[in-house]
């Protein structure tokens, strides 16, 4: 049997995410068979696995941390919120529906043995399983029936490190506050704290933390600096988007819109030495970009009205009319045609609305919700900002629940060469006939070096700026880096001896 930790945390945000991805690289690296286990998610930052399985993207990096190929029952409760209260429920890589807060929190019940069954798998397939929880572990509200936090520790009878975010304000009290909540079981069940995010002299903190493991009656494991290493975030609580825009020769900037998911989309624009990168937040205008990008949405329909309703549609259409770049993801892709259609109410009580209008394209909303990986290939005869990129092979996935039909003003993107390991051909996306709007299905299409460099080189071009080689060959292997500094970054600050010591405890 394999032994288990689990990461929980006093409120969201505190960082239990890239600790627990941290985590799963040390062990990884000291030579055991690692998975990361996040038994509910709730996110808009999704990922399709090569089964065609939707699932958080946190968990994705964690596996690609442990050196092994992501699959669904990592995190086998997705929610992603839809609005109203609601949000669409995943379970084991598939949708179920949407359901109210009410609704699921009676629905949980039938979810125990689901997590049970999966974490005994886990444990007999993998040497170490790395938990982690969800939000605070101290909603007593959601105690009840709670299945992410200490409930999933019951399930797992796993030891539990409790992790308190210091830069906000408060850790002592988050820390101690949070274990005087918690019912006498599940304190024994805390063999640790971690403080996160510290800035400053360490040795001004030390009386403060002796007197915490006094209270608490649970040793501090470790107190971690504030870090830039660049590993990818949890979904809206992430800081990226307030993030201070740095000058550079290729200004892209990408709408938040109020339903935005899979912004990690853009991070690969970070490790570009050449590209400035801002989110356009509520109440922001666009600046001068060289590139606007809608990005995907879990609610096309109401985001699209979002943008109406601000005057940022406006500002797009007149940044397109001073020949700027436009990129619609998934659901901002379907914002950029002429009409969108939901005959079937999947998004919207009004059944049809029209679009920005700058691709000849129609979207029909489904029932059926497309969850696939691809591989393509970029169309010929591409001029403008997309000359270079004839041919070129792209990898992405898509998860959508509309259907885009392409229309005579506008000429085909990509052919999908494979679709889940599957030879396949047929055409997806649109580009107007100037090549300066752009609209794809497939997230993850800048993570292709390649086709990035070209696009961002073209653009150099036409600022009669000389074009430049990326420093990152893979964003694979980038990502890869990032984990290694990581897991390094851990070792050091981190009581990696007393860690290794309870979960082997555990297992007595």
């Amino acid at each position: 049997m394999g032994k288990k930790i689990m990461l929980q945390g006093t409120a969201s945000n505190v960082g239990k995410s890239i600790i627990t991805t941290g985590l799963c690289r040390i062990f990884k690296q000291d030579g055991y068979k690692v998975t990361p286990f996040k038994s509910q998610n709730m996110a808009l930052n999704s990922f399709i696995t090569k089964e065609g399985l939707e699932m958080g993207r946190a968990q994705v990096s964690q596996a690609e941390a442990c050196g092994i190929d992501p699959i669904a029952d990592m995190n086998p409760i997705l929610l992603k919120p839809s609005g109203n209260n609601k949000s669409q429920v995943i379970v084991r890589g598939k949708v179920v529906g949407d359901m109210s807060s009410r609704e699921y929190h009676e629905y949980k019940l039938e979810l125990v043995k689901v997590l049970d069954d999966i974490f005994k798998e886990f444990e007999e397939k993998f040497d170490v399983v790395v938990m982690e929880g969800a939000g605070s572990c101290a909603e007593i509200n959601l105690m009840e029936r709670d299945i992410s936090n200490m409930g999933m520790a019951q399930i797992a009878d796993a030891p539990v490190i409790l992790i308190g975010d210091i830069d906000r304000g408060g850790v002592f009290a988050s820390i101690a506050g949070t274990m005087l909540l918690l019912p006498e079981e599940d304190k024994k069940r805390v063999k640790g704290v971690i403080i996160n995010k510290f800035r400053g002299r360490k040795e001004l903190l030390d009386s403060g933390v002796k007197m915490l493991e006094e209270i608490i009656k649970a040793p501090v494991l470790g107190v971690i600096p504030y870090t830039d290493i660049k590993i990818e975030e949890e979904d809206s609580v992430t800081t990226r988007f307030k993030k201070k825009v740095d000058k550079g020769d290729i200004h892209i900037e990408v709408v938040r819109t109020p339903h935005m998911s899979n912004f990690t989309d853009f991070n690969i624009f970070e490790t570009q030495e050449d590209v400035s990168l801002r989110y356009v937040d509520y109440g922001e205008s666009f600046g001068d970009p060289d590139i606007v990008i809608i990005p995907g949405t879990k609610s096309t329909i109401d985001d699209l009205m979002f943008l109406r309703e601000n005057g940022l549609e406006n500002q797009i259409k007149e940044l397109h009319k001073k020949g700027k770049l436009v990129i619609g993801i998934c659901g901002g892709y379907q914002m950029l045609g002429k009409v969108l259609k939901d005959p079937y109410h999947v998004e919207n009580n009004v059944e049809e609305v029209e679009g920005i209008g700058l691709l000849d394209a129609e979207t029909t909303f489904e029932l059926e919700k497309t969850t696939t990986q691809v591989k393509a290939r970029v169309d010929e005869n591409l001029t403008g900002y997309l000359k270079n990129l004839s041919n070129k092979e792209v990898s992405g996935y898509e998860i959508h629940m509309g259907v885009t039909e392409r229309k005579e003003d506008s000429n085909n993107f990509v052919t999908v060469t494979e679709k889940l390991g599957e030879k396949v051909n047929y055409q997806v996306g649109s580009v107007n006939k100037k090549c300066n709007v752009l609209g794809t299905y497939l997230h993850g299409i800048f993570d292709n070096i390649d086709f990035t460099r070209t696009l961002l080189n073209n653009i150099r071009e036409m600022k009669n700026l000389e074009p430049i080689e990326s420093k990152v060959e893979s964003f694979g292997e980038f990502k890869n880096q990032e984990y290694d500094k990581l897991a390094d970054f851990l070792r050091e600050h981190l009581d990696m001896e007393k860690i290794y010591e309870i979960m082997n405890n555990s297992n007595n």
